[in-house]
């Protein structure tokens, strides 16, 4: 029976792994749910910021600011990488990983400089694990990320691009789109491209007081600011989801699994009484 007891040790903790991943998976289902609701209060200001960037993007301004400016030679780009801090969820970070490395790696292909910013402790993970030259970073961003967390590693390339050390600023995140697919994708930041398509479209124009510059100045960072924040709240409803559907796979694979140890113990069980049975008849007829 000493094979049938292995088997049931085992049994046992894998019954024990199962009742962590479906507490894990309870708690990423719960988290989730608050995660969804930051995400969609950040949307309609993101979007509404974006529709006042491109007024004014169409608009005669008699100051542009250098955000709205698209530079012609191209020698350096910034990328924010935006992870989770924690793993356990899945695909979700290498999926993202992957789609940066393939956008960074197209800029270096063409001779351009690339400078990277990460969000999360599993990017900067990454990419230091092959040596990547990292601006800035922001970590520990917990359950519901803060903006003054964020602000440090932003203002390292918004810097960047205002001195001409940066050209193109991009940011790869994760888009939410349901509980089971979380989309990779790569959004210019800097310089700010119109989202107005139709030429018929009227365009809108403001009046600043008292110096447009000063408050287009001020938009202009708080635009950037609130982009990033949206992203990385997306991102988060995004870590919750993916990790509850991981952890869901998790429990379920750890039943299926204790089924079929559970048939192979009852065989070994079944064998080893038929064996013990027939040592015992074999030892009456012996007698």
């Amino acid at each position: 029976m000493s094979g049938a007891k292995e088997i049931r040790n085992q049994i046992k903790s894998i019954g024990s792994t199962r009742k962590i991943t479906k507490a894990m998976e309870m708690v990423a289902a719960s988290k989730m749910r608050r995660a969804q609701e930051r995400m969609y209060a950040a949307r309609p200001y993101a979007e509404k910021m974006r529709q006042v960037v491109s007024h004014m993007n169409e608009a005669n301004l008699e100051y542009r600011h250098p955000y709205l400016i698209t530079r012609d030679e191209i020698k350096s780009v910034g990328f924010i990488v935006v992870s989770s801090d924690r793993g356990l969820c899945g695909g979700l970070n290498v999926n993202v990983f992957r789609k940066a490395v393939g956008a960074m790696s197209e800029w270096h292909d063409k001779g351009v400089d690339v400078r990277l910013v990460t969000i999360g402790k599993k990017a900067s993970a990454y990419f230091n694990r092959f040596n990547a030259e990292i601006a800035g970073e922001a970590i520990g961003l917990g359950d519901a990320p803060r903006l003054e967390v964020l602000i440090g590693a932003i203002k390292v390339v918004m810097d960047a691009y205002m001195e001409g050390e940066v050209d193109r600023l991009f940011i790869v995140s994760n888009n939410f789109v349901n509980t089971m697919t979380q989309a990779p994708d790569v959004e210019q930041l800097i310089p700010i491209a119109s989202t107005i398509r139709n030429s018929g479209h009227q365009h809108w124009d403001y009046i600043y007081e008292p110096e447009s510059r000063e408050i287009i100045d001020l938009f202009m960072d708080r635009y950037i600011e609130s982009l990033i924040y949206q992203r990385v709240a997306e991102n988060s409803a995004c870590e919750q989801a993916a990790r509850m559907v991981a952890m869901k796979a998790a429990t379920d694979n750890a039943g299926k699994l204790i089924d079929d140890l559970q048939l192979v113990y009852n065989k070994a069980r079944q064998a080893a009484i038929t064996q013990e049975l027939s040592e015992i008849v074999g030892g009456a007829a012996a007698v």
